[in-house]
């Protein structure tokens, strides 16, 4: 069984755990990393749980904000935010998160729905277009190709570092 857990990646003078915005989480929250201009990386382990809103965590700190929710660590759940571009989600090991879907069986975690990939995330290509606004946003310069690139590819190992790489052509946390 590999990794289940948040990353909260966002941007600020104080840490993002005493802030409102990651209230709920607060005492599950440990600093992984942090790096210029006050970027902090917060992991949240576990399958469980509410940790805030990556939407008021944006607006709290007025910079963008990027929750990264690993799933056994094949897949991760993207959702990010920032104050002027609003919210968008996408998702890291596309193969893997139709696997944990499950095509609609329930009795495998699937969707209730039968819902997919495609219908929970935007596609790499937008996705790609989202996270080059959001960079922007942060004060970054990321390349479209290499954000197209992560988005696109399926995780070598653990999609952990598929993550860290998307955080890294994002511009925020060197790999």
């Amino acid at each position: 069984m590999g990794y289940w857990g948040y990353f909260v990646v966002g941007r600020g003078e104080r840490p993002l755990a005493v802030l409102d915005a990651l209230s709920g989480a607060a005492q599950g929250l440990t600093l992984r990393t942090s790096a210029p201009d006050g970027w902090q990386v917060w992991e949240y382990p576990g399958a469980a749980g509410d940790i805030g809103s990556m939407n008021d965590l944006a607006r709290e700190t007025g910079a963008p904000a990027l929750f990264g929710y690993v799933m056994d660590s094949d897949c991760v759940v993207v959702e990010a935010a920032s104050p002027e571009h609003g919210a968008w989600t996408a998702c890291l090991g596309r193969a893997a998160m139709a696997g944990h879907l499950g095509g609609g069986n329930t009795a495998e975690g699937g969707d209730p729905d039968g819902l997919t990939v495609e219908d929970y995330f935007l596609d790499p290509r937008d996705a790609a277009e989202r996270a080059l606004a959001w960079a922007a946003e942060a004060g970054r310069t990321a390349s479209p190709d290499d954000l197209l690139d992560v988005l696109s590819v399926e995780p070598d190992d653990v999609a952990e570092n598929l993550f860290f790489r998307l955080l890294d052509r994002l511009g925020v946390v060197p790999a």
